[in-house]
């Protein structure tokens, strides 16, 4: 019995490159509310927030970069080199991270919520929730998607995967396990049927639609079962700018939602959006003008992508445009978007949303949709 009445609880943990972030996607596509708690332990620890100066006293003014932020990298080579300092670190952040998770489950408005952390069983976290479920995926897919993926080379990646505890002890304690090793619809298929057989009386996330009051105009979420129509969505809107295949948008799928725009009864528009870290984040727009005026579209999509974002509890949108589509923004105005620069957001874990979602040449446009803060500077 969760800790949480009302709520049923995931614990999802793994070790490296074993696909946890995508299984969290997944589960959050058939309507869990998804936490990454090691998101969290970032924020924890940033400049004024609750860790922060435990840490600096902890390890020292060396580890602050230029801008008095904690440079991440020169704390990792301490921690991962030396158990002592990892296990100090973790003092410090652990509570503070349960702390912040309790915050969001308790406010989230899903039954079934989702918590994912690699340290999820280490940090003993995973007592507290009703079920645990481990990806799983061997050596040498963890070293590919270590150095293709996130450009470590071979020395690096092969130390990660060798510091932790072997895959096998977190399988023995797991509820479900995944094994992420084949294709997203393999990885999907698993996610789903094991969805179904823990829960099946909780349905996945409904269909959300919006109306417009002079045109029928609805704003559906594509699922990953219409990857197809998707596809052949942004071939077609996209004028030969960007193709994708079925296979294309099941990856994408991995790691974001599509908002499907139709009005009379015609395909108009599509975004494509994801929140990480309480960060709202919209990089893909298509919009088919001769059907729809780029304002009208533009405003149907993103009162839906924020009104699905306020649900999720985060804190701002960013929405990326072309420049040329950016200059038609008197309706995104009106919503409340303004241009911003990626430094002018001043909040770190923005900044960095910002820096890891910004396509070249594109214009950022921002809205603040909530005042109170998880994990507040103090």
């Amino acid at each position: 019995m969760s800790a949480w009445p009302g709520k049923y609880v995931i614990g999802l943990t793994g070790n490296i490159a074993t696909g946890k972030s995508v299984v969290r996607k997944m589960l959050e596509h058939l309507g869990a509310y998804g936490i990454d708690a090691d998101a969290l332990a970032h924020r924890a620890m940033a400049k004024g927030a609750p860790g922060y100066k435990p840490v600096v006293t902890t390890f020292g003014q060396w580890i602050l970069g230029p801008d008095g932020q904690i440079n991440r990298a020169r704390l990792g080579k301490v921690v991962f080199s030396d158990p002592e300092a990892l296990i100090a670190l973790e003092n410090i952040l652990h509570p503070l991270v349960q702390q912040a998770v309790d915050i969001l489950i308790r406010r989230a408005k899903q039954k079934v919520i989702v918590v994912e952390a690699i340290k999820l069983i280490e940090a003993g976290m995973h007592a507290q929730y009703d079920s645990l479920w481990v990806t799983y995926a061997n050596a040498d897919i963890q070293m590919a998607r270590l150095v293709q993926k996130r450009g470590l080379v071979e020395a690096i990646a092969r130390h990660r995967i060798s510091a932790q505890p072997p895959q096998e002890e977190k399988v023995k304690l797991a509820r479900v396990v995944i094994r992420n090793h084949g294709s997203f619809e393999d990885t999907w298929r698993q996610v789903s049927a094991a969805w179904q057989a823990v829960f099946p009386s909780v349905e996945a996330a409904p269909q959300p639609r919006v109306r417009a009051r002079l045109d029928k105009m609805e704003v559906q979420r594509g699922r990953p079962k219409d990857a197809g129509d998707i596809a052949a969505v942004v071939n077609r809107l996209s004028r030969g700018r960007r193709r994708m295949s079925r296979a294309d948008v099941m990856a994408a799928f991995g790691e974001k939602a599509f908002l499907v725009l139709q009005m009379n009864e015609h395909t108009v528009g599509l975004a494509g959006w994801k929140v990480e870290n309480l960060v709202s984040r919209t990089d893909d727009v298509f919009l088919d003008e001769s059907k729809v005026l780029p304002a009208i579209g533009l405003k149907a999509l993103m009162e839906e992508v924020e009104r699905n974002s306020i649900e999720l509890q985060c804190e701002i949108s960013l929405l990326f445009l072309p420049r040329d589509m950016a200059e038609q923004d008197a309706p995104l105005a009106n919503l409340g978007y303004k241009v911003r620069s990626i430094q002018s957001l001043g909040v770190r874990a923005w900044q960095e949303a910002a820096s890891e979602s910004m396509p070249a040449e594109s214009v950022m446009l921002f809205k603040q949709l909530r005042q109170d803060r998880v994990l507040r500077p103090v």
